[in-house]
């Protein structure tokens, strides 16, 4: 059997997944590494994305993919710095992204942009009114972010009851997102009706990830149980989140949050794994259990 989803398939893409645009960690290199293997590499600006540093990781996304420079690849970015920055927001449609996607936020004229400059719209949703708003707002496709997911979101419901929910209620292509990093978690999320997995924390780990080499080292060490929300960096930092979206991170050995981002799979990555590597493991192992599953009669 092939993993290959219909929406795969309509972004030219092989494979279901997705790397989160996690800002600082998914930069060009990750993204291109990810879309070289066959998902669909998102490059992420976070609370401090600006227009030139969108511009450098995708020329380093350029650089990285060399002749493969026919892959589809997507940005994401912050409502809400997009909206005091709208330069980000130009820079990332002149790139002309596979897929566009704009989170947390309430205002959606940027959808009307993106569709004009042929692109794909996606947003991450946490409720199924938020995913009703975004479906009638023109949002092409969805990604049901549950509450285990790290790093900022709206930490509502769960991912597969939020996923099933909110595939009963819209008709557009559903990504799933939150705690997912294992073959376990692609097989149950794609079983379920998801379009794709939406990853984050597992290819945070990777080597093509920016991230800096203590919070690497802290995340493979981790439990699954050692994460906690908290709005203390961002105040600390002057970002203005709002209370509603805090952010999931790592716990230390006192069970203090620590400034790096995780979602509650952190117990199930323990390597390094190149995001290739990463991703040929996920879909194979994911392949064989729904085919396992299949073969057993679980279909009918």
């Amino acid at each position: 059997m092939s993993l290959r989803t219909p929406w795969c398939r309509s972004m030219g893409v092989d494979m279901p997944i997705v790397n989160a645009p996690m800002g600082g960690a998914a930069g060009g290199r990750l993204a291109a590494a990810v879309s070289r293997a066959g998902g669909l590499g998102m490059v992420g600006m976070g609370s401090a994305g600006t227009a030139d540093q969108l511009t450098a990781e995708l020329q380093a996304f350029t650089s990285y993919l060399g002749a493969d420079l026919d892959r589809p690849f997507g940005i994401g970015l912050v409502h809400w710095v997009a909206e005091a920055r709208p330069e980000l927001l130009t820079r990332a449609l002149a790139a002309r992204p596979a897929l566009l996607c704009v989170s947390f936020g309430e205002d959606s004229s940027w959808v009307s942009r993106a569709h004009e400059a042929g692109v794909v719209a996606a947003t991450q949703v946490a409720t199924v009114a938020a995913a009703l708003r975004a479906v009638d707002a023109g949002v092409d496709v969805l990604v049901a972010r549950g509450a285990e997911g790290g790093g900022h979101g709206e930490p509502r419901v769960g991912t597969l009851a939020l996923l099933a929910d909110v595939l009963d209620r819209v008709d557009v292509p559903v990504l799933a997102a939150g705690g997912i990093a294992s073959a376990r978690g692609l097989a149950a999320v794609l079983a379920a009706g998801a379009s794709a997995a939406w990853l984050g924390t597992v290819f945070a780990a990777c080597p093509e990830a920016s991230t800096g080499a203590a919070a690497r080292a802290a995340m493979l060490a981790a439990g699954g149980e050692a994460t906690t929300l908290t709005r203390a960096f961002d105040i600390d930092n002057g970002y203005p989140w709002p209370e509603h979206l805090p952010e999931r991170v790592l716990t230390d050995s006192a069970g203090m949050p620590t400034p790096v981002d995780a979602g509650q799979g952190v117990g199930m990555v323990n390597r390094a794994v190149p995001a290739a590597d990463l991703i040929a493991g996920l879909c194979g192992d994911a392949e064989a259990l729904l085919g396992r599953w299949v073969s057993a009669g679980g279909a009918g």
